[in-house]
C-alpha cells in the first residue's frame, strides 16, 4: 500500500488528471462512441502516468538535493525502481492504446509522447524547454480528432489552442521551482527569462488559448464562449498577482499553474458545448 500511495503520487496526479479529463471530453465532442471515448482515455491517461513517472525518476537526485517535501522519491516513501518500471511499462502501454485508434492517431499518440519525454531529458535544460510543450499539447486534440473513424484532418485552429496551451503550461508549471532548478543546474527558457516573464507569458498564451477555441471554429462565437474570454482575461492577471505574492512570501507559487488548468477545462467544456469542434 506504501508502494501505492508513492506511485500515485510521483505520477503527477493533478495536471494528469485535467489533461485525460478534457481529452475524455473532446472525445466525446467530436462524436466519439463509448469505445473511442475508453480508447482515447486510456492512451492519454497512460501517457500522462508515463511523463509524470519518468520526470519524478529522472528528477529523484535533484530533489533530494533540494528537499522536496511532495515527492515520494525524495523522501522514500517509494522505490527509483518501482517508478522506473511503473514508467516504462506506461511509456509502453501508450502506443499500444494509441494504434488501436488507427495507424495515424497512434503515430500522433507517439509523438506527444515522445516530445514529452524528451522535454524530462534532456530539452528541460536547454532554451527550447517550451517546444515539446507545445507540440505535445497541439498532437493531443489532433490525437482525438484522428482516432475517429476515417481519421479526419484535424482542425488546423484546435491543433494551434493545444500548442498555445501548451506553451503556457510549461510556463505556469516551471514556475513553483525555479530557484530549485536553478540550484540544480537546470537553465531552460523560463529559467533564463525570470518569474515576472514567465507569469506573464503563462498568462498571455492561456488568454490567446480562449482566443483561438472561441473565434476559430467556422460560424460566429457564442455568448458562453465570449464570457469565457472574458473570464480568462480577469482569472488570468489575478493568478499572476496571486503568483507574485506566494512568491514574495516565499512559498511555492501554484497558483497560475492552477489557474491554467482550471481554464483550458472551462474551455474544452465550452467548446464541447457549442458542437463546433469538427
Amino acid at each position: 500500500m506504501r508502494t501505492l500511495w508513492g506511485l500515485l503520487r510521483a505520477c503527477h496526479p493533478e495536471p494528469g488528471l485535467a489533461v485525460t479529463a478534457a481529452a475524455t471530453l473532446l472525445a466525446l465532442g467530436v462524436g466519439h462512441g463509448v469505445g473511442g471515448v475508453v480508447l482515447v482515455a486510456a492512451t492519454v491517461l497512460a501517457s500522462q502516468l508515463a511523463v509524470g513517472w519518468v520526470n519524478d525518476w529522472l528528477d529523484a537526485d535533484r530533489d533530494r538535493v533540494v528537499g522536496r517535501p511532495d515527492k515520494p522519491l525524495a523522501t522514500g516513501v517509494v522505490g527509483r525502481r518501482a517508478v522506473g518500471v511503473a514508467g516504462l511499462v506506461a511509456a509502453i502501454a501508450t502506443p499500444v492504446f494509441g494504434f488501436a485508434s488507427g495507424w495515424r492517431a497512434g503515430l500522433c499518440a507517439t509523438l506527444a509522447l515522445a516530445s514529452a519525454l524528451l522535454y524530462n531529458w534532456p530539452l528541460k535544460f536547454t532554451p527550447v524547454s517550451v517546444v515539446p510543450y507545445a507540440v505535445s499539447f497541439g498532437a493531443l486534440p489532433a490525437f482525438v480528432v484522428l482516432a475517429l473513424p476515417g481519421a479526419p484532418t484535424p482542425p488546423a485552429w484546435i491543433v494551434a489552442a493545444g500548442a498555445l496551451l501548451g506553451a503556457g503550461a510549461h510556463f505556469a508549471n516551471v514556475l513553483p521551482d525555479l530557484d530549485d532548478d536553478v540550484r540544480t543546474g537546470v537553465r531552460g527558457l523560463a529559467h533564463r527569462i525570470g518569474p515576472a516573464a514567465s507569469r506573464a507569458a503563462a498568462a498571455v498564451l492561456l488568454l490567446a488559448t480562449t482566443v483561438t477555441l472561441v473565434f476559430g471554429p467556422p460560424g460566429p462565437p457564442s455568448w458562453a464562449g465570449v464570457a469565457a474570454v472574458a473570464l480568462a482575461a480577469v482569472v488570468l492577471p489575478a493568478a499572476w498577482y496571486a503568483g507574485r505574492v506566494a512568491t514574495a512570501r516565499g512559498a511555492r507559487p501554484v497558483v497560475v499553474f492552477r489557474a491554467v488548468l482550471v481554464v483550458a477545462l472551462i474551455d474544452v467544456i465550452l467548446l464541447v458545448a457549442s458542437g463546433r469542434v469538427v
